[in-house]
């Protein structure tokens, strides 16, 4: 964990974590002035985490959706290791339920796990040359995409690579790394998560087709992903040309300067800017 917002005016909670190399101590209080600075100018990935409050007490909450149902766009969030076998029966002892054991199905090897939310969780063998002595790393989130060529030039347009692609007889995967990554290196030697974008073949062809994104009424589970660029309002205008609309234009609201696009699927997409603004979150005293 490495930063939190907290909004009681609001009733929601924010908290950040990302992976860190083995042995790097992170010193700095979450929710306070100089966590809000590391989050915003960090070049490496966060997954942020949303607490309404009151649903971890209310006996009525059905929980949010997972995903992974018919048209449902959002899969998953990955976590890479060594061995994935040990470390599913690690998890297994502590008590974690799986969808999936490594030694399960057609795909040996690889597993998912489920949080306590009941999001799936991939856990992925690293690369032969991976350098990393985490345990575990955050690897990857994956989305699917309904035109793979108009998504691309999405994010691209954000300053992503693509690391890799793989096709197979009905979809194909994409693997995008953001800019600061060093796209000679295998997407599983990468120590920084990649965005894993998975097309179904043929739903580019059916005009009717539409994934759901995650924020719909009664689907809500999956929120957004977010990218910290220089100029907010330049990044838009880029963007803008592809034609996809916005939910929040940089200057909506009370939160100038940032904004949120929708990409070719209507997913959300937040655009900060780097550095970040003043939320008018309640922060904690660093002393």
């Amino acid at each position: 964990l490495i930063d939190k917002m907290d909004f009681p005016q609001y009733k929601f909670s924010l908290y950040f974590l990302t992976t860190l190399p083995q042995g790097v101590d992170y010193t700095l209080t979450p929710g306070t002035k100089e966590a809000h600075e590391y989050l915003w100018t960090m070049e490496g990935v966060a997954l942020e985490l949303f607490h309404n409050h009151g649903t971890e007490s209310d006996a009525n909450f059905q929980g949010y959706h997972v995903g992974n149902q018919e048209k449902d766009g959002f899969g998953h969030i990955a976590v890479n290791c060594d061995d994935v076998y040990a470390m599913a029966e690690k998890l297994e002892d502590a008590g974690c339920s799986f969808k999936k054991k490594p030694n399960e199905g057609r795909m040996k090897g690889l597993a998912f796990v489920y949080d306590p939310d009941g999001y799936w969780v991939e856990i992925v063998r690293r690369g032969e040359n991976s350098k990393i002595s985490n345990e575990f790393n955050f690897s990857q989130t994956m989305l699917r995409v309904k035109d793979p060529k108009k998504s691309l030039e999405f994010y691209q347009k954000l300053g992503m690579k693509i690391l890799t692609q793989r096709h197979f007889s009905d979809f194909s995967l994409f693997f995008l790394g953001s800019s600061n990554v060093d796209e000679t290196i295998d997407f599983k030697d990468q120590f920084h998560p990649v965005l894993e974008l998975t097309h179904n073949h043929g739903t580019e062809n059916d005009p009717d087709f539409k994934h759901f994104t995650g924020n719909e009424e009664g689907r809500q589970g999956f929120g957004n992903i977010g990218f910290l660029v220089d100029d907010v309002y330049a990044a838009c205008d880029e963007i803008r040309k592809l034609g996809y609309g916005f939910r929040k234009e940089p200057d909506d609201g009370s939160m100038k300067g940032l904004a949120t696009a929708y990409d070719r699927d209507g997913y959300s997409v937040q655009l900060m800017k780097r550095g970040g603004i003043d939320f008018g979150d309640k922060k904690v005293d660093s002393n």
